[in-house]
């Protein structure tokens, strides 16, 4: 059962924009702890943005001033809004739930972010950005 359902992705310029959301399919899922991954065509899984429950938001270097992540708790929804989009932000973003509360030490080791700390998982929505 998917848990999580994306939306948003598409084929732009660089430097282009887009706004990714997620949604939860059950109630069971809160948007307490959610991040968005990513995984460009033949590489590994990276973490790209996370929101912890007190608020606070953490990014990768690669992303940092770009992109921001950001929650609706009205609406339930989990966006990724994301400016001057380049070649290397290609990939499918999804976006995760830890399924309850967290911290930041909870959703990030060092610069790496704990995708085992994420167990909801959404199954993806493409990205492309045309240099």
């Amino acid at each position: 059962q998917v848990m999580l359902e994306e939306s948003g992705g598409d084929s732009v310029q660089a430097g282009g924009s887009l706004r990714l959301s997620c949604t939860p399919t059950t109630y069971l899922i809160s948007l307490y702890c959610m991040a968005w991954f990513r995984q460009p065509l033949g590489k590994e899984r990276e973490g790209v943005a996370a929101i912890i429950t007190n608020g606070s938001t953490t990014y990768a270097d690669s992303v940092k001033g770009r992109f921001a992540i950001s929650r609706d708790n009205e609406k339930n929804i989990l966006y990724l809004q994301m400016n001057n989009l380049e070649p290397g932000d290609s990939g499918k973003y999804y976006c995760a739930s830890t399924g309850g509360y967290c911290d930041m030490d909870y959703v990030r080791r060092g610069v790496d972010f704990n995708a085992r700390s994420f167990i909801y998982w959404g199954q993806g929505t493409q990205v492309a950005v045309d240099s």
